[in-house]
């Protein structure tokens, strides 16, 4: 059975205000837009809700209730990188984790399957819980048996808390308050209305017409109470820091030739940061010492840069105030990023340390190909208007070569590799004592399945139908299959990566 995990930083932006700020903690404390009177305020702690200081509030307002009201901006970036922050942190727990859209500090994790590195369930979340205190952040840890169900628990405890079966977590569930699933205040009032506070009260309603009355939020929520829009987890990918090491054959001190070395290791790097879309807003540099020793330093720009000068001189003056214990045997640089803005960008690319590709020799390269295996063995994909998924596409040869222009997106796509002519499959057994074997034994049995998704139609040409499903095998292979009901067999249509 699937083991779903929720964890909520509540009100991680005033968490990071604080963790920066940590003597306003005995204060009234509130996060603000801008940093000016009439900016409203976004979050305030509990101090200040004592002195009636409330989130929508003016930060002039906020003042005459609470002279000594501490307040200051957290930007989105910030947020971010709070929320990046949490998630390695995570990592070391479980490997599936997913941020929630709306509320990025609410993240659902994968639980299933742990049983071999952990004691318990309750072990793993307690120490999930208290990695984060460790980190200064406060979070609610739940472990359940479904999205929602975990979800709205954490919403509503505070702590750790381990479900024993599905049945309890149900009950928990529907007792909570809806006030605290960040609903629209106008929704919230329409349903006190109707005397719906509760999640139980709230499925209890019939779902026809449910969109029209209350708009596509409350459909979409009653429907995940529900159960009825299942979801698996959509895993973050975890992004490697780039980093690059260099050994040197003899110590070294001398600080101009050490960063003549860095230097050679830095260019590429900021390459690397570009191609994810990224400037660099911290360096670390790992000094390794002659006799084991090791020195940590770390270069934070003014602003996150792709200025290779700018952070070799801030660098220089890191080793010039502080001298080498002892020479350098071994150094590594790491290069932590953040969004670039598309300025940043263009300037690294014209700086001419991006990294370049000979177009011309790459079309010498195909043409030698083209030669030798036929004008058709160089070509490319263009999307076409179809029905089938093998029909979305076609090949078109490539007659010149041009420089790629890929867009900027916040999390790879998943590679779904398709089979230019679906393979048939084997046909499932009436009896399977050991699971469901879809293409061999050497997979394994199928240990999850989503779908069906009917595709049907083309009575235009020959009529179709076919049922989708994603199943994943006992190895971890992700297979798109579908089964084709003219012709009564399975086929395996292609694998996500």
């Amino acid at each position: 059975m699937d083991r779903w995990a929720c964890v909520d930083l509540a009100a991680l932006p005033l968490q990071l205000l604080l963790r920066t700020h940590p003597d306003w903690a005995e204060h009234p404390a509130a996060v603000v837009a801008e940093e000016r009177p009439q900016a409203p305020i976004l979050w305030v702690n509990e101090r200040a809700r004592r002195t009636r200081v409330l989130p929508g509030m003016r930060y002039a307002a906020g003042l005459s209730l609470a002279r000594d009201l501490r307040a200051g901006v957290v930007s989105d970036a910030e947020v971010r990188a709070g929320v990046d922050e949490v998630v390695e942190r995570l990592r070391r727990f479980t490997p599936r984790i997913e941020p929630a859209e709306r509320e990025p500090w609410v993240l659902w994790l994968d639980a299933g399957g742990l049983g071999a590195l952990f004691p318990s369930l309750r072990r793993w979340a307690e120490g999930i819980r208290d990695d984060l205190s460790a980190a200064g952040l406060r979070a609610t840890v739940v472990v359940g048996f479904t999205r929602f169900g975990a979800y709205a628990l954490a919403k509503t405890r505070s702590g750790v808390f381990v479900l024993p079966d599905p049945a309890r977590e149900r009950r928990a569930a529907e007792a909570a308050p809806l006030e605290r699933l960040g609903l629209p205040p106008t929704l919230l009032a329409t349903l006190a209305k109707l005397g719906v506070r509760t999640v139980g009260a709230f499925v209890a309603l019939p779902r026809a017409g449910l969109r029209e009355r209350f708009g596509a939020e409350a459909e979409g929520l009653h429907r995940l109470a529900a159960g009825e829009a299942w979801a698996p987890i959509d895993a973050r990918p975890e992004v490697e820091v780039p980093s690059a090491r260099w050994v040197l054959d003899f110590p070294e001190r001398d600080a101009a030739r050490l960063l003549f070395l860095t230097k050679r290791l830095l260019h590429p790097l900021l390459g690397r940061l570009v191609e994810r879309g990224e400037a660099l807003e911290i360096l670390e540099v790992l000094f390794v010492l002659d006799g084991g020793r090791a020195r940590e330093d770390a270069v934070r720009p003014a602003a996150p840069t792709l200025d290779a000068v700018r952070i070799l001189d801030l660098l220089r003056l890191r080793l010039e105030g502080e001298r080498l214990a002892a020479g350098v045997v071994e150094f590594v640089l790491t290069a932590r990023g953040t969004p670039a803005t598309d300025a940043q960008l263009r300037l690294f690319a014209l700086s001419g340390l991006a990294p370049r590709r000979d177009l011309e020799a790459g079309a010498r390269a195909l043409a030698r190909l083209r030669a030798e295996f036929g004008d058709a063995a160089v070509a490319v994909a263009r999307l076409e208007e179809g029905h089938l998924p093998e029909a979305r596409f076609a090949w078109a040869p490539v007659e010149t070569l041009a420089a790629p222009h890929p867009g900027l997106v916040a999390d790879a796509p998943l590679i779904r590799r398709l089979h230019a002519k679906a393979l048939p499959l084997p046909p499932r057994s009436r009896h399977e004592p050991d699971g469901w074997i879809v293409r061999g034994h050497g997979d394994g049995p199928v240990v999850k399945s989503v779908g069906p998704h009917v595709l049907s139609g083309g009575w235009w040409v020959r009529e179709v139908e076919r049922h989708y499903h994603f199943v994943e095998t006992a190895r971890g292979d992700l297979l798109w299959i579908y089964d084709d009901r003219r012709r009564r067999r399975w086929f395996l249509q292609g694998e996500v990566e």
